[in-house]
């Protein structure tokens, strides 16, 4: 997550951590995005983008956006990074093929 410029966050009053993006030098607007598990038990991520803080106090809610362009451009950088991840990490697990020098490969030694 940090590789897409998201921070951790330990929410205070669920104990819960998700992560968050800025998109200025405000606290607003930010993107914010939740691991979860689905029916199957996979896990899935949550995006949204937080418009502002919560309009009361003792509130929880606030003005999100889970859809539109600007979610949907970060959904598809986050999907780019984790596939190049994975990538990555299967491209360094491969064997890597010992390499013979001209005698080695003329007498296949």
């Amino acid at each position: 997550m940090h590789q897409a410029g998201y921070a951790a966050f330990n929410d205070p009053n669920t104990g819960l951590t998700s992560y968050t993006k800025r998109l200025g030098r405000d606290y607003y607007p930010r993107f914010h995005l939740y691991f979860e598990n689905d029916k199957d038990n996979r896990q899935v991520l949550n995006l949204h983008l937080d418009q502002k803080k919560p309009s009361y106090a003792g509130s929880s809610a606030h003005n999100a956006e889970y859809d539109g362009e600007l979610v949907q451009r970060e959904a598809a950088l986050i999907q780019g990074k984790i596939k190049n991840q994975i990538d990555n990490e299967a491209q360094s697990a491969k064997p890597e093929l010992e390499k013979k020098n001209f005698w080695g490969k003329l007498f296949g030694k």
